[in-house]
């Protein structure tokens, strides 16, 4: 893998743990950013202005081993291939991916869904992405990409976990019955995107996510029990006081299946439930 170059649209929170393991092993990882600059750098890839830097970025577009597509698309469609689609379809890189929800997959009353489950979404967010993973879809089928979609359930890691909040007393345990989520710890996606590079199957989707839905309100009970603080209270959802965004989370609710990711591309979860990640989360925290 040494010499190889990663050209990141979109370099994020889930993008910066990939950075850091390919980083490791040699690779050059270039990231866009639109405003964070530092911490594009801060996870060991060269920062570059998107939109802005267009000319750099195609440039390093056509000398990519690898790129990894995670902007998300908007009610005008994705920006990445309505600006970009023709750069990356002349790239020669052996490895395309882009990341997705399990948003897709709509609304299942609690129940199971695997990568041929119908994309039936009920949010105008995971409309988009329904549309969004078409028009890549359209374009690799017409250039004959190497294209690979990751279906990311909700994702959470160091910094962006339920502790902090539940310190400021802030967190809510809202709770709907029969209501569950799937989860992923950030650094299982960059196992995930590793194993996928290293391993290429053009055209493949894959679900990423642990082997636990659960209920929301149990992972909150679990983190404030692990930091030593009260519960917060249970909130009914009927009633409870939330924007139109946190209600929309809850529209949801589903149990998301794994397998491929293990059978196909041989990954061993490292925080396969909301438990292990968590106290992964509050070891990294401990002082040395």
């Amino acid at each position: 893998m040494n010499g190889r170059r990663l050209v990141t649209i979109g370099h994020g929170y889930s993008a910066g743990f990939l950075t850091r393991r390919l980083v490791r092993e040699g690779w050059t990882v270039t990231g866009t950013t639109r405003k964070s600059a530092a911490d594009v750098a801060a996870a060991g890839a060269e920062p570059l202005v998107w939109p802005g830097e267009d000319d750099r970025l195609r440039a390093d577009l056509a000398r990519a081993d690898a790129i990894l597509l995670s902007v998300p698309p908007g009610a005008d469609g994705d920006p990445v291939l309505r600006a970009l689609g023709d750069a990356i379809a002349a790239s020669p890189a052996g490895w395309i991916g882009y990341l997705s929800t399990t948003g897709v997959y709509g609304d299942r009353a609690g129940g199971w869904v695997d990568e041929g489950s119908d994309l039936v979404p009920t949010t105008e967010r995971g409309r988009q992405r329904v549309a969004a993973e078409a028009g890549w879809r359209a374009l690799a089928t017409a250039r004959g990409l190497p294209l690979h979609i990751f279906r990311l359930a909700g994702i959470y890691g160091p910094g962006s976990g339920p502790f902090e909040k539940i310190r400021k007393g802030t967190a809510r345990r809202i709770v709907k019955p029969g209501q569950v989520f799937s989860r992923i710890h950030a650094e299982d996606i960059a196992q995930v995107l590793a194993a996928s590079i290293a391993r290429p199957h053009p055209g493949v989707v894959y679900n990423v996510c642990d082997d636990d839905p659960a209920p929301p309100q149990d992972v909150i009970a679990h983190a404030a029990r692990l930091i030593g603080v009260p519960v917060p209270p249970a909130q009914d959802y009927d009633t409870a006081e939330m924007t139109p965004m946190a209600r929309s989370f809850y529209a949801e609710s589903k149990r998301v299946r794994n397998d491929r990711i293990k059978d196909e591309l041989g990954v061993r979860l490292l925080h396969p439930d909301y438990r292990a990640g968590l106290a992964a989360i509050l070891a990294a925290e401990a002082p040395a």
